[in-house]
């Protein structure tokens, strides 16, 4: 369990880096500042200098987007342009590039599609429904729970006990006791996790979170499987698909209700929640090194669509900032 958890947790937020945390903060949990994220993800996973600080294996793609317009998002320039390019990056979870494939846990994606305008509409998820804590106080507590003592040893009854006093971080913690190996990133469901507006020309907002579902289903490999698998598989196994059958995903939208929470990650939407279609993704590429040094932060978004204030989700720009200047500068 101790692996899933700093995988899917580390991947969940990349690196955070601002000059201080949101002041909502638990009473009893450390307010933190960029630094003492940057050195956790470091003592959990290593250095990897010029690697992403996590997510650092990853496989680049290319392809075309087809909009749904609807009433929801009308007049948005993204549904308004017809097909469109689009640059995508999938990833394993972690910081190490030479992370075991058959390891089951986090799956990554970042898309950025481009407008005719040069604006470009980002969309990053992962394959787990929640995060792991309703704010960056209570994830960076749950990591330091992970890091060894003196003698490096860790403390699984530590990392219980957090999680037992903070409910925001239950729901992650319990998908990644129950989580598998995916069996081709052609073949997984990436989750948003965060809340976005789109403003209409009436003045309402859409209210939504956006998940891609692949149009060849969700699979995954059962623990006896997966061991059979090479410790690298995913490239060529998505290259192969490519080859003999269409891969291509659906951006789903589901609209939200005033009582949705629109600043806490952690929390799901109730399942009922329409949903619409924003457009598909078919890929027509892959391997290529084109995704290497893009950007891919979510808040980066086309015309008349804005991000919720969510604290995680504000904190991203900052954090894929530095960790981009990092990378490219070899650290």
């Amino acid at each position: 369990m101790k692996h899933n958890l700093i995988t899917s947790s580390i991947s969940a937020l990349f690196l955070i880096a601002t000059a201080t945390a949101t002041s909502n903060a638990a009473a009893n949990d450390k307010e933190v500042v960029a630094n003492d994220f940057v050195e956790i993800f470091e003592k959990l996973g290593g250095k990897h200098p010029g690697y992403r600080k996590a997510h650092a294996k990853g496989l680049c793609a290319s392809g075309t987007f087809v909009p749904t317009p609807n009433q929801h998002f009308t007049g948005a320039a993204l549904l308004s342009n017809g097909e469109l390019p689009v640059s995508i990056r999938f990833s394993v979870g972690g910081s190490n590039p030479n992370s075991d494939e058959k390891a089951a846990g986090t799956r990554g994606m970042g898309m950025q599609i481009k407008l005719p305008d040069g604006s470009f509409h980002t969309f990053t998820g992962n394959n787990f429904p929640v995060f792991a804590g309703k704010n960056p106080e209570v994830f960076h507590g749950f990591l330091s729970t992970l890091l060894p003592d003196e003698n490096g040893k860790t403390d699984p009854a530590k990392t219980m006990a957090y999680i037992q006093q903070h409910p925001s971080v239950q729901a992650n913690a319990m998908w990644n006791k129950t989580a598998k190996t995916a069996a081709s990133f052609a073949n997984t469901e990436f989750f948003g996790l965060h809340t976005f507006y789109f403003d209409q020309p009436n003045q309402q907002k859409t209210k939504f979170r956006w998940t891609i579902e692949p149009n060849l289903g969700v699979k995954t490999l059962e623990k006896a499987e997966a061991a059979k698998m090479p410790t690298e598989f995913l490239a060529d196994t998505f290259a192969q698909q490519l080859k003999n059958e269409t891969v291509s995903f659906n951006i789903m939208a589901s609209l939200g209700e005033a009582q949705d929470s629109d600043i806490d990650p952690s929390q799901q939407w109730p399942s009922e929640r329409p949903q619409v279609m924003l457009g598909t993704v078919t890929v027509n590429t892959s391997g290529s090194d084109a995704c290497k040094n893009t950007n891919f932060d979510p808040n980066m978004m086309s015309a008349g669509f804005t991000p919720s204030d969510d604290p995680v989700l504000r904190m991203r720009s900052p954090a894929y900032a530095i960790s981009f200047g990092k990378r490219l500068s070899g650290q």
